[in-house]
């Protein structure tokens, strides 16, 4: 861990919640105080449900508080129509709905409940950095507005008096998308859990979970939770508790780094109108700007000693690079955290056994993929067949020679930079 994030450093008046110190009961209980955990748990209250939270650190501790806070209604690496044809019409269609309609949610959710997280619907840009690339998300681009998504194709010219970055053969945006705080939201959704009537317990970590006749009994370290129903909403972060699931995903780590507010000059030439950028290329290039104009940018490792120390600096001078700012700010916040990507980067819910499901690996779509998994899952909770929810679901799956490959997104670093070398010089 490369230091606390942004969004937890400068976070205001938040409050300690207390831990579990004796016995509860609930219709649900939810292993997890991230944004499916949190979302799960206001839309189960919100159907009759009762529900009780147990974080082992605290709210927003995990992924949900150390990832850039970007909004982006739509796959990593998959589209529409290759889903659709991977799942079938009815399956694939329930998907790319679910999908679609999630950064939906997720600012209907921030009005809903005045969560004042500085979030800014201003739209979501990719940028093409080759010619091929154009080619692949024009097509994107197009399956998304065939479906009635608020999506624009974008020339050179256009993504670049966008962005302020030049060099781009073109791209898309999708305005749907948009930025925020994350741990703000995070702690709004857990104000508007605990209002609705269900229980948080932070630095609450759950030891067993044991199967009896009521449901199953949560384990914790001075405290035990009866529930009908369990959803482990932990992410990358479940630990030894849940090795099936571990099995089951690539856990990837990604940096991120926060500079010192820019020049108002500078600040003006680049997202004029506040989106966020990722763009096409295999070493992901990502960034945005925070309220007070920080420029913020992420970006994955190779392994090997003094990574904490020397992958922010890396990123610090990328974006220098990209963004012609040779006098860029420096580094104020570096951080980093643990995503999980599945095989077919797409989201999944995962069966445990009668009563218990997981959800995880939304694959660098967190914020509005887990917000609207939460969703799903109170429907799973107060009665839905799991087989009719959006998210494709199924037991746990282990992926071949995991040991092995665990660590294949970061291993395979410096494979997709030469990739990327190749295909801008056009020998790839």
């Amino acid at each position: 861990m490369s230091g606390i994030s942004l969004w937890q450093a400068v976070a205001q008046g938040r409050r300690d919640r207390p831990a579990l110190d004796g016995s509860a009961n609930a219709d649900l209980a939810i292993v997890g105080g991230g944004f499916s955990g949190l979302s799960s748990a206001l839309h189960a209250v919100a159907k009759g449900l009762s529900v009780v939270v147990l974080e082992a650190e605290a709210v927003a501790w995990g992924a949900s508080g150390r990832n850039a806070g970007f909004v982006v209604p739509n796959f990593a690496k998959r589209d529409p129509d290759d889903i659709v044809a991977e799942l079938g019409r009815e399956r694939g269609e329930r998907l790319v709905d679910f999908a679609a309609a999630s950064g939906d949610l997720v600012f209907e959710l921030i009005r809903r409940h005045a969560i004042a997280c500085a979030a800014d619907r201003s739209g979501w840009i990719q940028p093409a950095h080759t010619e091929a690339a154009f080619a692949k998300v024009k097509a994107r681009a197009a399956q998304w507005a065939k479906r009635g998504r608020p999506v624009e194709v974008l020339d050179a010219q256009q993504v670049e008096a966008l962005t302020g970055a030049g060099g781009y053969a073109g791209g898309w945006i999708d305005r749907s998308g948009g930025v925020l705080d994350p741990v703000v939201y995070a702690l709004g959704l857990a104000d508007a859990v605990e209002a609705a009537g269900a229980r948080i317990f932070e630095r609450t970590r759950v030891t067993a979970i044991r199967r009896d006749a009521g449901g199953y009994r949560l384990a914790t370290a001075k405290g035990e939770v009866r529930a009908a129903k369990v959803f482990v909403a932990t992410n990358a972060y479940g630990g030894p508790l849940f090795p099936q699931l571990a099995r089951s995903y690539f856990p990837l780590r990604v940096f991120q780094i926060a500079t010192r507010p820019l020049p108002m000059a500078a600040r003006l030439r680049l997202l004029p109108g506040n989106q966020c950028v990722s763009d096409t290329r295999r070493n992901l290039f990502t960034f945005r700007f925070d309220a007070d104009n920080r420029l913020i940018s992420g970006g994955m490792h190779i392994f090997s000693p003094g990574a904490a120390e020397r992958v922010p600096r890396a990123i610090h001078r990328r974006l220098a690079e990209k963004l012609d700012l040779p006098d860029i700010p420096p580094i104020e916040h570096a951080w980093s955290g643990l995503a999980a990507v599945a095989p077919d980067f797409l989201p999944h819910l995962v069966d445990l056994g009668p009563g218990m499901i997981a959800g995880f690996a939304c694959n660098g779509r967190g914020i509005a993929m887990t917000t609207a998994m939460g969703a799903a899952v109170a429907d799973w909770a107060a009665g839905a067949d799991p087989e009719a929810l959006p998210i494709p679901y199924a037991a746990p799956r282990a992926i071949p020679l995991h040991g092995l490959l665990r660590h294949a997104p970061n291993a395979l670093l410096p494979w997709s930079m030469l990739c990327d070398r190749l295909d801008e010089t056009g020998a790839g």
